[in-house]
């Protein structure tokens, strides 16, 4: 498959994982391209649309104990019962050996990340996972970084890799596929999307 084509085969509960590096507090403190509340909203919207699907989740921390701080609270609470959470030291997370260990047990070739910041967390594990052959994904709106300059320039970088950017919406209904799927109710109400209201359930509510 060239370069190119292997981005037109599209995201599957069967062949994606998704990747969410170093949401902890400290980073999130100094957020500043996006919202923070709309980042926290974003990261569990995915993190819970990925358990719905099946997606398996990767989840990593750079020196929690000592420098940026735990996960947020509501991202761990979001995710999966007894998911582990790697604490790493290396700056880019594709270069901890348990980190890459974690995404190749998943078997999974389309890896979508999120981060912070973007233009490292995100970035560069992403841009080293292209390198070895993954197809990769950045999840943008559930990423955020410390000024417009280092989102733009992120974002360049990473398309000159031949990472897709997209967000965690666009990436999570492309996985469902279907919507008459049994679970696309519970995959709306997880991704919990502003711009949109879920009208069956609100008429479901006033039927009860």
């Amino acid at each position: 498959m060239s370069e190119h084509s292997k981005f037109l085969e599209p995201i599957t509960r069967e062949n994606a994982a998704v990747v969410l590096v170093d949401h902890q507090v400290g980073l999130l403190s100094g957020v500043r391209d996006i919202p923070l509340e709309a980042l926290k909203h974003n990261t569990v919207a995915l993190a819970r649309a990925a358990g719905v699907l099946g997606i398996p989740l990767v989840v990593t921390t750079t020196a929690a104990d000592s420098m940026w701080g735990p996960t947020t609270p509501e991202l761990v609470e979001a995710l999966p019962a007894g998911q582990k959470i790697i604490d790493r030291s290396t700056v880019n997370a594709w270069h901890d050996d348990r980190v890459r260990k974690a995404v190749e047990a998943t078997g999974r070739r389309k890896l979508i990340f999120a981060g912070v910041s973007l233009e490292v967390c995100a970035a560069l594990p992403a841009i080293a996972a292209t390198a070895a052959g993954y197809d990769a994904y950045v999840a943008v709106d559930a990423s955020g970084t410390f000024s417009r300059t280092k989102r733009e320039t992120g974002l360049l970088r990473m398309q000159q890799a031949g990472v897709v950017v997209s967000d965690y919406a666009t990436l999570m209904v492309e996985a469902l596929a279907d919507n008459a799927l049994p679970e696309s109710g519970a995959l709306y109400t997880a991704l919990d999307m502003p711009f949109a209201v879920l009208v069956g359930q609100i008429s479901a509510a006033h039927r009860g």
